[in-house]
């Protein structure tokens, strides 16, 4: 497979000087994972006690990370991404709201949002966290199948009702749908509600997406089961495959409750996870449709490899190829370049209620090896191509 993801003119054909410049410092930053642990504390410290300090965010962190503070505001970024065909997935942002009011809150911005990509060709996606339409408890108890008390069941069909309003919505105007993955000891209840919505929305191609973490390792099973009953019930399955983000937290939560850790052993097993998970589904591919979230050049060359070994034409709506704004942007705008589909997810929200959001973004960068360096290493390198 020729190696595309060497050419950074493509890689950063978008970006100014500055913003190279500023994404360089940025990453150099991330790299010193002391840094980014007195970075983590001070800006909490700071947010918590309403520091005037968004100004500062703003320039720097979040506005390589994020689109903006509002989908609006997210549209130059869109159109700019998209002049070079890469499309954008609008993600809001907020995490761990708790109340009724607040999953309200992220229901009205899910179907506004849906309003608002069905206007946009670049945008052919919208998405949301399941934390953001129920509170993880009690998908946590249904999961269990433990008993509801009166007021539990009725706060879950409010939950159900949520997806399956958002769900009918993106059907009838034909946008996709992605319902990002969370914590595995709540992922059980969510998976059956998407399940529930792909038996019913899925029945001419795949609208809704659910998320396969393929750092657990009873995911692929997971994916082979539900292909089963989809071909015996006849709707189709959406998946995007992912690595996943909650390693130390599902380790730590694993050994202090004594139970088996849902996270493969290693790495590297999970590496082969993932390329199994992709590999099946490419396979698999019309009865499946695929989204591959993945920052990994060897994962990315192999989906390209499967596609033209089944004959999957580089532009089939079936497979999609994603990575975050801000990040891996030599995979991204290289693949698109080549005419493979490409979207990035474009985080927005308040700056002060990212802050979860882009300091995850940080640490996730600190801890996955080779990631950061390689991000450098593109970066020198574009910068003195610009210089001769």
């Amino acid at each position: 497979m020729n190696k595309l993801f060497n050419n950074t003119k493509v890689a950063f054909s978008l970006k100014k000087d500055s913003e190279l410049e500023r994404a360089y410092f940025l990453f150099k930053m991330i790299a010193n994972e002391p840094l980014v642990r007195i970075g983590t504390a001070m800006t909490n410290f700071a947010i918590k006690a309403k520091l005037p300090v968004e100004g500062l965010i703003r320039a720097t962190v979040f506005d390589h990370f994020c689109g903006g503070v509002s989908e609006d505001d997210c549209v130059p970024v869109i159109d700019k991404m998209y002049a070079k065909k890469v499309c954008s997935v609008l993600d809001y942002s907020v995490e761990g709201k708790v109340d009724e009011a607040q999953f309200d809150a992220a229901f009205d911005m899910t179907i506004k949002l849906l309003d608002f990509v069905k206007e946009k060709e670049a945008i052919p996606f919208a998405v949301f966290k399941p934390t953001g339409f129920g509170r993880i408890e009690l998908y946590e108890k249904v999961g269990d199948k433990a008993n509801l008390t009166v007021d539990e069941a009725e706060e879950w069909d409010r939950v159900i009702a949520r997806y399956d309003k958002v769900c009918a919505l993106a059907k009838e105007k034909d946008v996709k749908l992605l319902i990002d993955a969370e914590e595995s000891w709540m992922q059980d209840a969510a998976d059956g509600l998407v399940t529930d919505m792909m038996r019913k929305y899925n029945t001419e191609k795949a609208i809704v997406f659910n998320t396969l973490q393929m750092y657990r390792w009873d995911r692929l099973d997971y994916l082979k089961q539900l292909h089963a009953e989809a071909k015996a019930k006849g709707f189709y399955v959406g998946m995007k495959l992912v690595r996943g983000a909650y390693m130390e937290k599902e380790n730590e939560r694993a050994i202090a409750n004594g139970y088996t850790s849902p996270i493969c052993e290693s790495k590297v097993v999970t590496d082969r996870n993932f390329d199994a998970g992709v590999s099946y589904m490419v396979e698999n591919i019309g009865a499946l449709s695929l989204f591959a979230g993945t920052h990994n050049e060897d994962s990315s060359y192999l989906v390209m490899q499967l596609m033209q070994e089944q004959n999957v034409p580089v532009n089939s709506d079936a497979v999609w190829f994603g990575q975050l704004y801000g990040m891996s942007d030599h995979i991204s705008f290289n693949l698109s370049e080549a005419g493979y589909n490409v979207a990035k997810y474009l985080p927005f929200g308040p700056v002060r209620d990212v802050m979860p959001y882009l300091i995850r973004r940080a640490e996730e960068n600190t801890s996955v090896a080779g990631q950061t360096t390689r991000e450098l290493n593109l970066l020198k390198e574009e910068r003195k191509r610009r210089k001769l």
